[in-house]
């Protein structure tokens, strides 16, 4: 992508996400990673909704300024996201309401209660939370970017990434879909999470027809209760619903709790 076709993009993208309320008032940043390796982002302090193209900063890889534009003060979290992911040329961080729920109530976005969502995103996990603009962020956030497309940030918001501008925000508006749909599901008693079997077909029809390849197989892990799938990461999915060193609370279904009541039993015997 040039970096006139770049800044297009970012402000319809930014427009979009206003719209849809992912952002309010200065809230988000969106960033493209041109062909030369150079970074378009948007500016510091600027509503998504009223940004122009002439408003974009550009930056090299290690965030220098290579114009008079001030950057966002979290680029620094694209970055880290570039640096990790070859394959990511786009990055949209945003507030999304219900997913932001989810970030502020503790939760990852990792139950498998949608097909659609195993094929085109993979679970969403919940890294801890760090103050945004800081290097506590990008620590928190660091383990999990190689193995998923978007991360739920502790009391703060989500962000996506894909290979361009409209993968990155397609993922961040899938995330909050689901969380909106798990929310609702709820108040109607619950989800049903789709079971072990369907879970496995449904993952090799994603990298059979390449939506996802096996770096985002986490979707599974913690429901294959016979076989022991892992996260890539090593990291069972209620681990990685709590942050990477276990504190917090952990919200267990019906089933769930059945499940580990049972095993709990056959330890005993």
């Amino acid at each position: 992508m040039d970096e006139q076709t770049a800044r297009r993009e970012i402000v319809r993208v930014g427009r979009l996400m206003y719209e849809r309320s992912y952002v309010v008032s200065s809230d988000g940043n969106v960033s493209v990673r041109l062909d030369d390796g150079r970074i378009v982002a948007t500016p510091t302090q600027t509503c998504k909704g009223r940004m122009t193209e002439e408003m974009l900063a550009v930056t090299d890889l290690e965030g220098k300024a290579l114009d008079d534009r001030r950057v966002s003060s979290e680029l620094a979290m694209h970055l880290l996201i570039y640096r990790e992911r070859e394959d990511v040329r786009a990055v949209c961080h945003a507030h999304p309401p219900h997913g932001s729920a989810f970030a502020v109530a503790g939760l990852a976005i990792d139950q498998p209660i949608l097909s659609e969502v195993i094929l085109t995103l993979g679970c969403v996990p919940l890294a801890e939370y760090g103050t945004p603009s800081t290097d506590e962020l990008t620590d928190a956030m660091r383990p999990l970017v190689k193995n998923h497309n978007a991360l739920l940030m502790a009391n703060h918001g989500a962000v996506a990434y894909g290979a361009d501008v409209w993968q990155a925000f397609d993922r961040l508006e899938t995330l909050e879909h689901t969380a909106k749909i798990a929310i609702l599901s709820r108040a109607l008693g619950g989800a049903r999470n789709l079971p072990p079997d369907s879970i496995e077909k449904l993952i090799e029809v994603r990298e059979r027809a390449g939506y996802l390849d096996e770096r985002a197989r986490c979707q599974s892990c913690g429901y294959l209760h016979e076989t022991q799938v892992v996260c890539p990461t090593g990291e069972r999915a209620d681990a990685a619903r709590t942050g990477a060193n276990g504190a917090g609370k952990i919200a267990l279904t019906r089933e769930e709790l059945i499940e580990l009541l049972c095993q709990a039993a056959r330890v005993g015997q």
